[in-house]
């Protein structure tokens, strides 16, 4: 979905189409947050670190 979509105009003339959509919204607003399947390891700074990595992963 394109990003200026969510500009786009919304006319809802239909009292129950309107009433979904409010339901639609509120029901999205109130579903609980995704977690992840996978932990997340925080980024590599360490040059040594990020060193011994690549030759595992790549090696000469």
């Amino acid at each position: 979905m394109a990003t200026s979509s969510i500009f786009a105009k919304v006319r809802i003339d239909d009292p129950k189409k309107a009433e979904a959509f409010i339901d639609a919204l509120e029901a999205s607003e109130n579903r609980p947050k995704r977690k992840s399947s996978v932990s997340v390891r925080p980024p590599m700074t360490d040059i040594s670190e990020i060193r011994k990595f690549m030759t595992k992963r790549f090696p000469e």
